[in-house]
């Protein structure tokens, strides 16, 4: 019974009804030149595919009769119906379209016709945003970059010889990324995505999964402005945007017919050469108002980072009477620096829409799944699944490469890596540390730059206090990590000597921390001011800001992340803590004669103690919530992404007397609510943090234990959302009640790129409100105006307090 059973199972699925055959071919133009990623799809469903760069397609079909639309942005569609009872082939030659000027009415002020047909498609701009509340459908994607020029030699280097062992060619050219993926892509509205990567190829890794997502190709240019990252630091505006009228001229090209529809292609054409704003032709489809295709492209002239161009082409198919959906995406980009010249695209096509889908409770939770398995596909399984041909080059690239992958993966290959990056070499530790790998057990340790772990301050002189640390994945399917920090020091002013060990251990959905030593330490617990510009302003100016104490403490804590956006740490510490007078007067120069301060911030003339040697013994607790439950999941663990909404923050500490000696007693809550970089579309992002606390008990405490700020007094600042520009490092804390509150607008060059020649530099403008009120500081506020350029600051603050204009000065930070 059961060998019938597999007989006729194999019998029926022989059946041609049942077998799956191909149609395949060339598109051409007259020229018989190929026409790249030329869409192919089946008349009135969304089953369809794109030709690949050499104008090559293929398309897997059932037996049986079917009418094959064939088009390209520029060219007049063509449909042929073919009977498919085996494998065809169907080349097929396109037409360079011809856009016929119809009678159109000119206004009494000359107006292009363009314009009465954009206005109407803007005032339907919302309806088609939103005519699809919810869908699903397949995805198809290809990346493909290549090196097109490059250096034998750069910065040392050997850029000839990295080529040849990545498969390049003798002058350094060819594919230096190629991948492919099938995704299944869920949305609902307002802004629900789901993607769950099917399959995944990477050339060159046969255990990498490709870098493709269908929701980072995702574009619609219905909506007002395209956001597109680190590509471009404003918005790029839409040229059917609200206020697209403001921003964009236009010119009328044409008319043609296509499936019964009339189609307009329109010329867009920025106002201003400097705005974020595309070039290129949208085709509009007469009396519905829609988009049917676009071929836009934007340049460095609108100062976008990385490429010198960026071009997107986007096709549109109707998926009902009502709806029309994304074909097809392409971007292509080609860009250059430092004798590198690169280019390449990654280009989507979509299929198998469904506009009635059902999804779990929680599906839209997790944004992005990829499995263990995705990458494990077979050559047969992807010859049949492919839905674009791959080229003779990408073969021969899978091929090559192939073989690359089996040896890089290899754990002789990985050691003999390591041999040679892992030789210890002086003058490289000296200035940038030493790193040691052992690439197949995932483990590495570093010792920090010599240079430096070399510091000076007045309270211990001349300084050594070097680090040692070392990291072990523990946990391959939850990405988590055992790892050791060690650190050893010695003043040489002072004779102490001091050390610490940091331990990471994850315990279950734990993560445990300890921590134990003796060591030199900021009285300022944020550490507003770094140990490397305390010792060249102490050598080269005279003048100590770092004030510090010693510490011989043992702490623990425990970290977890409850559910989504919630996340919690407690904690224990207890410390012997005192106060350290100044050992040292050497510095290299002494301008103006200047003289040490004290380590004593409120008595800088005199050495006074700040605080008597004291025990103390404190649990904190740290809770954060960000209304967020959004995550994505990875063959090595999940990652939990970043919030659309304001993370609140609230923490308790508790000094208790008696504890192993301990001498203080008090009690601080506080809590705070931040959010970095909100959209605030042409205007750039916003940031703010704001936060309050008060101490319900101080029964008896210490400086150490006092609510410090994040203040800055020197030149060179550590740039946070909470940070200040001008504020004393340390005359400001409270042990009462206090309450803080920071406001930043990036105007991402809203003004400067309208600026001739400045605008060259991609500067964005950057304005400051900070704000600290405690009941011995009445209505502190700073006000900073700079600018930016990549993650270096330049500012410009003055101080206010009541009213009363108390510092200006000019602050060159760094943003993290």
């Amino acid at each position: 019974m059961k060998s019938t059973l597999l007989f006729t199972i194999i019998l029926w699925c022989s059946c041609p009804a049942f077998a799956q055959l191909s149609v395949s071919g060339r598109i051409t133009d007259e020229q018989n030149k190929p026409i790249p990623f030329a869409s192919v799809y089946i008349k009135n469903t969304t089953k369809g595919t794109s030709a690949n760069s050499e104008g090559e397609y293929i398309l897997q079909l059932k037996p049986g009769t079917y009418e094959i639309q064939f088009k390209a942005v520029g060219f007049r569609q063509e449909s042929r119906k073919i009977e498919l009872s085996s494998t065809l082939t169907e080349n097929v030659v396109l037409q360079t379209e011809t856009y016929q000027l119809k009678d159109v009415t000119i206004n009494a002020g000359g107006e292009d016709p363009a314009y009465a047909i954009i206005r109407k498609t803007i005032k339907r701009r919302k309806e088609h945003l939103n005519e699809a509340s919810a869908y699903t459908c397949e995805v198809y994607i290809k990346g493909l970059q290549k090196l097109l020029a490059a250096p034998k030699k750069f910065m040392g280097f050997d850029i000839q010889k990295a080529a040849r062992e990545n498969g390049l060619d003798s002058n350094r050219r060819g594919i230096v990324y190629l991948s492919e993926s099938e995704s299944r892509l869920s949305f609902e509205k307002p802004d629900n995505v789901h993607e769950e990567m099917i399959s995944s190829k990477v050339s060159g890794s046969n255990r990498a999964f490709s870098y493709n997502r269908a929701s980072d190709i995702k574009v619609n240019f219905y909506e007002n402005n395209q956001n597109w990252g680190g590509i471009s630091n404003r918005p790029v505006i839409s040229p059917i945007a609200d206020n697209a009228l403001f921003y964009y001229k236009y010119k009328y090209m044409g008319v043609s017919t296509e499936n019964g529809e009339t189609i307009d292609k329109i010329k867009v054409i920025p106002r201003r050469s400097y705005d974020a704003c595309f070039r290129g032709y949208i085709y509009i489809v007469e009396d519905q108002w829609r988009l049917s295709a676009l071929d836009l492209f934007i340049t460095k002239q609108q100062n976008i980072n990385f490429v010198d161009t960026l071009r997107v082409n986007e096709q549109f198919i109707p998926v009902d009477q009502k709806v029309w959906m994304p074909a097809s995406v392409k971007f292509e980009f080609t860009g250059g620096l430092f004798g590198f010249k690169l280019g390449g695209y990654f280009i989507s096509v979509f299929k198998d829409y469904d506009l009635a889908p059902t999804f779990a409770k929680k599906e839209f939770a997790e944004v992005l799944r990829i499995t263990p398995d995705v990458n494990k596909k077979d050559s047969a399984y992807w010859e049949n699944e492919r839905p674009i041909p791959l080229t003779e080059e990408e073969k021969t690239d899978y091929q090559k490469k192939a073989v690359l992958a089996k040896k890089r993966e290899s754990k002789p290959y990985l050691d003999s890596l390591d041999r040679v990056n892992n030789k210890f070499k002086p003058l490289a530790w000296l200035l940038g540390g030493y790193r040691h790998y052992n690439r197949y057990d995932h483990e590495f340790y570093s010792l920090d730059p010599l240079l430096t772990s070399i510091r000076f301050n007045t309270v211990q002189g001349f300084s050594l206090n070097a680090g040692f640390n070392y990291r072990k994945r523990v946990d391959s399917t939850e990405r988590r990590f055992f790892s050791l920090a060690a650190r050893a020091g010695y003043g040489f002013s002072d004779d102490i000597v001091t050390g610490s060990v940091s331990v990471t251990i994850p315990v279950g959905d734990f993560d445990l921390g300890l921590n134990a030593g003796s060591e030199i330490t900021d009285l300022n617990n944020t550490n507003p001011i770094s140990p490397f510009w305390n010792t060249i302003y102490s050598l080269f100016e005279r003048e100590n800001y770092q004030k510090l104490y010693q510490k011989q403490y043992i702490s623990a804590f425990l970290h977890k992340r409850i559910a989504g956006g919630w996340e919690a740490t407690a904690g224990a510490e207890w410390a012997d803590r005192k106060w350290l007078p100044n050992t040292s007067e050497y510095s290299f120069f002494n301008p103006a004669n200047r003289s040490y301060t004290s380590n004593n911030p409120f008595q800088p003339n005199q050495d006074a103690q700040l605080f008597p040697e004291n025990q103390s013994f404190k649990i904190t607790f740290r809770t954060t919530y960000d209304f967020s439950d959004k995550y994505e999941t990875y063959p090595n663990g999940r990652r939990y992404l970043p919030s659309p909404y304001p993370t609140v923050g609230i923490s308790y500490v508790q000094g208790i007397s008696g504890v192993l000696g301990s001498d203080v007693d008090y009690s601080l809550l506080s809590a705070d609510v931040s959010k970095n970089n909100i959209p605030a579309g042409i205007f750039g992002n916003t940031s703010f943090y704001a936060g309050a606390g008060k101490f319900l008990n101080s029964s008896n405490l210490y400086y150490p234990d006092y609510k410090q700020f994040a203040g800055n007094e020197i030149l060179f600042y550590k740039n946070g959302i909470n940070s200040f520009l001008l504020l004393n490092y340390y005359t400001l804390s409270t042990k009462t009640e206090y309450l803080e509150g920071h406001l930043e607008q990036n105007f991402s060059g809203f003004f400067l790129n309208k600026i001739p020649l400045i605008r060259k530099l991609k500067l964005q403008e950057i304005v400051d409100i900070n704000y600290l009120s405690t009941p011995q500081l009445k209505n502190y506020t700073e006000l900073g105006f700079g600018v930016q350029y990549l993650n270096f600051r330049l500012m410009y603050g003055t101080s206010f307090n009541s009213g009363s204009n108390l510092r200006s000065a000019l602050r060159l930070g760094v943003s993290f």
